[in-house]
């Protein structure tokens, strides 16, 4: 299907424009190069990412905060970064700052634990966000505001928040929650109102749903299409990234590139005709810089750029080997976890499920779960494994069993009052968190009988999950539930033990996904979590292919797989691009199989 190129109009544009879809996808990317296009239209703009993974630095080439700051090169355009650890704390301190000096210490300490939690979190990053939308002095000298919103997951919780904490408001009766007091939100009530009533507003608001010419990118993109819908998120368009088409009729891998995106955009054309779509060419570099993003939306003539760093000649692959070899050792201890981590979009769930097909046909008992809101898992196995078992942490199903037990546990001994509280308390998005991170643990616990092979979710709510720890125990000290689960009270230190745990962090050879490994790596080390390896996903490296563009982006992976082996990695497994997708067992073995390829 002809669909046209994305060129935003500084004509037509709405003042909010929201960028979302599946992580990897290209928001980022897109939402900076958009930003760029209407600066350089004479608009004034202010560009924010609410990702808590965000990498806006790296393609902005700017150390960003929480304050506008300008960026070079682009005049009128201003950027910054919702961090939600650092909101956290500044709305803390906002709520206790005043108290200091009149409640006793033991009162504060009280507090600050209270406010602890990952609610508090989310609460104070969305704080944050409405506060550019719904206050209109906080924006009023940008003609538009563009965010960079976090993978799809994040991106509901975040703007359901002002119309679902608005309920809370109305029938909170007890004045505290597991945010705290709620006066603190109490306070925001105009603005949280203000913001609802912005984001349904179609001559006010646009949302960019973003995807790749990929089934699951699409198929993730319609859902969050509709759940937005839902909650009167109405005026809509969608935007599909990397769109390939070669001239060489017999490069297996070129071909293999152009048939696979055909065929998921005809698969979904009555989604994509529902709405505006547009399309972005796949690039020859890395979109990082002025310079990238102006050739993201440089038109359809092929690009060729500077920016384009070739290696030379005789540069030769580092040491490598294959996803088959860890696999080796990861089964010498008969038993263990295995984590998949990483930037959304990696292959994390393949490289899991090739890890899991492998160690079952070896003999092994083993069992695959996921803790990612857009588990995909089964679609990728596509079949039973003898000796190979599969589960999902649904949150749902997870938080429903968790209010049971606890109104099971601690509501029988209260009368109607305190039940009635109690109820209350349950429903705050809290509940969840504590529900997942139990699951959670439970799998880890599983690892003592057989090997359990975990397929996380994008990098930022990994962190939550794994950040939790302390939080969830305050939390259940708060209300005085029941005790801790022995999977709970262990499971810092089986994430700690390396003869345990192992941790595989999976990357593409580019820039974004490596450096946000790397950042990854650093955050667990300081939490005494030491990876065992790490796995580089579709590599062009020889590929063969005849194709300039994907000649040009074979030669740009040289840096980044050279990066990883002698800056970050202990061990570095790799795999290259799949002519075709490696779907089902037999494919996936392949697969673990192939980095044999490399000549060393």
């Amino acid at each position: 299907m002809k669909l046209p190129l994305y060129q935003p109009d500084a004509t037509s544009a709405t003042r909010f424009l929201f960028f979302t879809g599946k992580g990897g996808v290209g928001k980022t990317s897109i939402s900076c190069a958009c930003a760029l296009r209407l600066t350089e239209a004479g608009k004034r703009v202010l560009l924010v990412s609410t990702d808590p993974a965000s990498n806006l630095d790296e393609v902005l080439e700017t150390t960003l905060t929480n304050v506008p700051a300008p960026i070079a090169g682009a005049p009128g355009l201003h950027a910054l970064n919702i961090n939600p650890i650092a909101a956290a704390a500044a709305y803390r301190e906002r709520l206790i700052g005043p108290m200091r000096g009149l409640l006793p210490e033991s009162a504060l300490r009280s507090m600050e634990e209270q406010l602890s939690g990952s609610c508090t979190v989310e609460i104070a990053a969305f704080d944050e966000f409405s506060g550019l939308i719904g206050n209109a002095a906080a924006t009023q000298v940008y003609d538009h505001v563009i965010f960079d919103t976090a993978p799809t997951g994040h991106t509901l919780r975040l703007m359901s928040l002002a119309k679902a904490w608005d309920q809370f408001l109305d029938k909170n009766t007890s004045g505290t929650s597991c945010l705290g007091p709620l006066a603190g939100l109490e306070k925001q009530r105009v603005i949280y109102e203000a913001t609802v009533n912005t984001l349904a507003d179609a001559k006010a608001t646009t949302l960019v749903l973003v995807s790749r010419p990929q089934g699951a990118a699409l198929r993730e993109a319609e859902r969050t299409s509709k759940e937005l819908r839902e909650i009167g998120v109405g005026n809509q368009c969608l935007v599909i990234n990397g769109t390939f088409e070669t001239e060489c009729a017999h490069d297996v891998t070129a071909q293999a590139l152009q048939q696979r995106g055909a065929s998921a955009l005809n698969a979904a054309g009555e989604f994509i005709r529902s709405m505006p779509c547009y399309i972005i060419p796949l690039r020859p570099i890395n979109i990082l810089g002025l310079g990238g993003l102006r050739v993201l939306l440089g038109g359809d003539a092929p690009v060729q750029s500077a920016s384009v760093k070739v290696e030379p000649e005789s540069w030769t692959p580092p040491e490598m080997e294959s996803l088959e070899s860890l696999v080796s050792t990861l089964e010498q201890q008969g038993h263990g976890v295995i984590m998949t981590m990483g930037k959304g979009g990696v292959g994390k769930t393949t490289v899991a499920a090739a890890i899991a097909v492998l160690l079952a046909r070896r003999g092994h008992a083993v069992h695959l779960s996921t803790t990612d809101p857009a588990a995909h898992v089964a679609q990728t196995l596509h079949g039973q494994v003898p000796g190979l078992t599969l589960s999902k942490i649904d949150p749902a199903a997870e938080t429903a069993a968790y209010q049971g037990e606890v109104m099971l546990a601690q509501g029988v001994a209260m009368d109607a009052a305190g039940r009635a509280l109690l109820e209350e308390d349950l429903r705050s998005p809290c509940t969840e968190e504590i529900a997942v991170f139990r699951a959670f643990a439970r799998e880890v616990g599983q690892g003592t009988q057989r090997f359990v092979v975990l397929d996380t979710a994008p990098t930022g709510h990994t962190l939550l999950l794994l950040d939790a720890s302390a939080a969830y125990q305050r939390e259940l000290e708060r209300q005085a539930r029941s005790t801790q689960p022995e999977e709970v009270l262990r499971l810092l230190e089986r994430l700690r033990d390396p003869a345990f745990t192992h941790i595989l962090l999976v990357t593409l050879p580019e820039a974004t996904p490596v450096h946000e490994a790397a950042a990854l790596q650093a955050d667990l080390r300081r939490a005494r979590i030491e990876p065992m390896a790490w796995v580089i996903n579709q590599s062009l490296l020889h590929s063969g292919t005849c194709d300039p563009l994907l000649q040009s982006r074979e030669a740009a992976e040289h840096r980044y797989l050279t990066e990883v082996v002698e800056q970050h990695a202990h061990r570095t497994a790799w795999l290259p691009w799949q002519p075709e997708e490696p779907i089902g067992p037999d494919a996936l073995a392949r697969l673990a199989a192939s980095g044999e390829k490399v000549e060393l």
